[in-house]
């Protein structure tokens, strides 16, 4: 009996309820939980030990166990023992327990101060990878602040250049970029809203339009063939030369967008947000096109991992492989856009499709625009937007030219909420022409339209360039002596707010004796009407007349 009451007590202790006995059986459980303290302790010592001394004969167990995911470990490196061996049950025990627990814990610190400290699981992983070029040693980085690369974007030998030389090329750019600073901040203090350039500005501005006039020169008889040869020797794996293609500043300012994309996709590569082998579409198969991606785009998970992509250039399907593509090439019936037909010149023709009518499009088509978008967000709430879809037919069909989106309702009167060119036809006046029509569809239904912020790189270069035409040819065409920036925005459809700062930008808007006064400077009018006549007459034009549309009433 007196035993078995000793167990019980030991195991309830920490509830506060003992049986009341006899003094004499009290005396006698005292003496034996003391004795049983005396013991369990003396097997703690031992337990800790054996495991400090385990610590130290087997280290590769604990480098393995690091990399796998097993139970948490103790601090001498081994996952938990049984509780025969570490769990006191007895309350009175608790305090020496936790002394021995602490003394196992500096032993085993101390058996583990001399091992190297070891690197996060994605770090060694990297340094278990090669770069991709041929022939390099993943040694050095495209923005000289690293000492290896692991993919193409940072790797300086694709980009024609050594370690040496992109270190030396960091280290001019961090001093031109504190001059900067320092410059922008001495502006800052005396800056205003409207302030005009200043000298320094004007002669920088002159001295680069200096540099630029013999960029379009061409190559040189020597030069093509040095081209062609790295061209035949390096094929896609190095990029082509640059050298003499363009002046020497817009190389510069390409090498240090190029360095910042770099040290950017370094960034999120550290920060995990990306690694090799990603789940990222790295190219598309889209019609006779094969198209590298620039973004990530939230395709489902099993097409995503493939790394290519087949899409259906009419009906905008995505598929896992070219057989798959082939067979419902095969099948597929359609040929060009849902909607309705609004405008049509010549090849040229757009269509308007609603996201509520044709949503399982509109959705693939906004996952498409997502892997060359930076800032879209949107990809299946399409229900409130409208689609205009600009194509290019041919005896095969219509093809996706690109696109633009608007609310059906917008309360800021947007006039485009996303507007993507497709990559293939980039560069040849289709954005200007999809920018222009959201403005046509603006005059019709009389209002003053502006495009949703923020917008891209590209988009923000494409429109500041058509609100330059459209003033210099405002300009051009205007007789009168006085011009009111409210009669502009009447006339052309577009915000006071974007015609002020392109007049600010073309530095035709000056604060005289109080009042705003905007200049008609001749030169660049002139420049305007010379590159028109050097455009001749080009089809990449809206024409009001071919536009079949009314304004939708109502959602």
């Amino acid at each position: 009996m007196p035993r078995r009451r000793q167990r019980h007590m030991a195991g309830s202790g920490s509830d506060g309820t003992e049986d009341s006995d006899s003094s004499a059986e009290r005396e006698q459980t005292n003496s034996s939980e003391s004795d049983g303290n005396m013991s369990k302790r003396q097997r703690l010592t031992r337990a800790s030990t054996r495991l400090s001394q385990s610590s130290q004969d087997t280290p590769d167990l604990k480098r393995a166990a690091d990399h796998d995911e097993s139970p948490p470990l103790t601090p001498t490196g081994n996952a938990p023992s049984s509780e025969s061996e570490l769990d006191i049950s007895s309350p009175n025990a608790s305090h020496d327990e936790s002394q021995a627990k602490d003394q196992a814990s500096r032993d085993s610190d101390k058996d583990l101060s001399h091992r190297p400290k070891r690197r996060r699981c994605h770090e060694t992983y990297n340094f278990n990878m090669k770069c991709p070029t041929p022939g390099c040693n993943s040694l050095g980085h495209l923005t000289g602040k690293h000492e290896r690369h692991f993919a193409v974007s940072g790797c300086p030998l694709y980009h024609n250049l050594s370690a040496d030389e992109c270190k030396v090329k960091a280290i001019s750019r961090e001093k031109q970029e504190e001059e900067m600073k320092v410059q922008e901040e001495s502006n800052s203090r005396h800056a205003t809203r409207h302030q005009t350039p200043t000298s320094k500005q004007s002669r920088y501005k002159e001295q680069v339009a200096e540099i630029r006039k013999g960029r379009n020169s061409g190559l040189q008889k020597e030069q093509k063939e040095k081209h062609m040869e790295h061209r035949q020797a390096h094929s896609n794996t190095r990029e082509p030369l640059l050298e003499n293609i363009t002046s020497d500043y817009d190389l510069e300012l390409f090498r240090k967008a190029q360095a910042r994309a770099s040290e950017d996709l370094e960034k999120l590569r550290i920060q995990g947000q990306i690694t090799e082998g990603s789940n990222m579409i790295k190219t598309i198969l889209f019609g006779r096109y094969e198209l590298d991606t620039w973004y990530h785009s939230p395709y489902p998970e099993e097409y995503a991992r493939l790394g290519r992509l087949y899409v259906c250039e009419f009906c905008l399907k995505y598929m896992k492989s070219q057989t798959i593509l082939r067979r419902h090439m095969a099948k597929c019936v359609w040929k060009h856009p849902p909607g309705d037909e609004v405008y049509r010149k010549g090849a040229i023709s757009v269509f308007e499709v609603d996201g509520k009518k044709n949503k399982i499009y509109c959705q693939n088509l906004c996952l498409l625009a997502k892997l060359f978008l930076d800032h879209k967000t949107l990809y299946y709430d399409v229900e409130p937007f409208l689609f205009y879809v600009m194509t290019e037919a041919d005896n095969t069909g219509c093809h996706l030219v690109g696109y633009f989106s608007k609310e059906k309702n917008s309360f800021l009167n947007y006039n485009v909420s996303c507007i993507l060119t497709m990559p293939q036809y980039m560069r040849q006046g289709f954005g200007k022409m999809l920018i222009d029509f959201s403005y046509l569809l603006s005059k019709v239904e009389e209002k003053v339209g502006s495009p949703e912020r923020p917008l891209s790189d590209l988009g923000l270069i494409s429109y500041r360039s058509y609100w330059k035409e459209v003033l210099l040819r405002y300009m051009c065409n205007f007789q009168g002596k006085e011009i009111s920036i409210k009669e502009i925005s009447q006339e052309t459809a577009v915000n006071p707010v974007d015609i002020v700062s392109t007049l600010q930008s073309l530095q035709m808007l000056k604060y005289w004796k109080g009042k705003h006064l905007v200049l008609k400077r001749q030169d660049l009018i002139d420049e305007w009407k010379a590159k028109e006549i050097k455009r001749g007459n080009s089809n990449k034009t809206i024409d009001p007349s071919s536009l079949k549309w009314t304004p939708p009433k109502g959602t």
